[in-house]
């Protein structure tokens, strides 16, 4: 399947090498035009629609989003191109959104451009109004996460996920509305990205959202008692753990 892109950087030279990598590695990609600022790829994207946009978000004349902004409708998936670190990089996880770091990793390249090839049929929108938000305010939680199905992509309000299921190498999220999602990444991924939310791994299989623990019981070994009535094991090495932050629970 050939697939067409845009290229839009306000630095000649990583235009130059990621429409290089982008030969060597991703010879399925046929590039249809570059651009150096918000301008000319807004004038660029007038003229053409491409399956793919590799957007850097700092530009010479204002950033990607703005770009984003008067093309609301845009089709292309996107993937960010950014120099950014640490709050970036969470911010992208969060909003589900794929990026790539400078200098890019021809393996990282060949990843992002599979991932966009099988989810060219879904909206992003959503998840680039949360990936603008958490960088907008990088001291702020981020309060929603997008999560990606193999048929849909889902926003969710990160409180109202009740816990988080492993599956072999995919989670499943139950939410507050006796909903479940599907998603094809790792507890540890989600163990890691809600270190800093109210979220706790009682054990290898489970992660669960504090806020929603009804119950301890101590017999059978002891285990949670969620709020929906789901019953959580509690691994023995994480007994005093939970005990006290059922003690600190407000």
């Amino acid at each position: 399947m050939m697939l067409t892109a845009i290229l839009v950087d306000d630095m000649p030279q990583a235009l130059q090498v990621l429409q290089a990598d982008l030969e060597e590695t991703c010879p399925d990609v046929k590039i249809l035009g570059t651009a150096d600022s918000v301008v000319s790829a807004a004038k660029l994207l007038r003229q053409e629609q491409p399956d793919l946009l590799f957007l850097d978000i700092m530009l010479g004349d204002g950033t990607g989003f703005d770009l984003l902004e008067i093309f609301p409708d845009l089709k292309s998936k996107v993937i960010f191109v950014t120099a950014y670190e640490e709050h970036a990089i969470k911010a992208f996880r969060f909003a589900a959104i794929d990026y790539l770091l400078k200098p890019i990793n021809p393996e990282d390249l060949q990843k992002a451009v599979e991932r966009a090839k099988n989810l060219l049929s879904s909206s992003s929108n959503e998840s680039i109004d949360i990936l603008k938000e958490t960088i907008k305010y990088p001291d702020s939680l981020p309060k929603r996460i997008s999560l990606h199905t193999q048929e849909k992509i889902a926003v969710v309000e990160i409180e109202n996920i009740i816990r988080c299921e492993s599956d072999g190498n995919n989670t499943l999220f139950i939410l507050h509305d006796g909903s479940k999602i599907f998603v094809t990444k790792t507890l540890k991924q989600f163990d890691q990205l809600f270190s800093e939310h109210s979220f706790f791994r009682t054990h290898q299989s489970h992660l669960i959202n504090i806020k929603h623990i009804h119950e301890y019981v101590r017999k059978e070994g002891g285990y949670l008692k969620m709020k929906n009535g789901d019953i959580i094991p509690v691994a023995v090495r994480k007994k005093s753990e939970v005990m006290a932050l059922l003690d600190n629970i407000d």
